[in-house]
């Protein structure tokens, strides 16, 4: 359903490095940079995150109540990716943990630029 999610970054170079070191393992890679935006994903036609500096010109910030969420696969994945990025420099915004009784686990954090990511798994 998704193609792919937009974040504005205050620092491509940093932005693309903190991404594709976080996704490595699923295969993350820069598919597309087009100077101010970069697309990064496994794979063409599969769902990818862009990074961009805001079109108008503005400082970007992140949305209020808006997120990101990342399926991991399994709960071991979960806890993985939130380690991984709090070592790329993002910050906490809830550790992995069962939110719903067998039914979501998952963890939050910040990257860099303050836009909110969680990686979950259902069941």
């Amino acid at each position: 359903m998704i193609g792919y999610t937009t974040v504005g970054v205050s620092d491509m170079e940093r932005a693309k490095k903190f991404y594709c070191d976080l996704f490595a393992d699923m295969g993350g890679k820069v598919m597309i940079d087009a100077g101010r935006i970069a697309f990064i994903g496994a794979e063409p036609g599969k769902p990818m995150i862009a990074v961009c500096t805001p079109y108008d010109g503005k400082a970007p910030s992140p949305g209020n109540g808006t997120m990101i969420a990342i399926p991991a696969g399994k709960k071991e994945n979960v806890d993985a990716l939130y380690k991984k990025a709090m070592s790329l420099g993002a910050s906490d915004e809830g550790e992995p943990g069962q939110r719903i009784p067998d039914r979501f686990y998952g963890a939050y954090v910040r990257d860099p630029d303050g836009n909110k990511l969680c990686f979950f798994v259902f069941g």
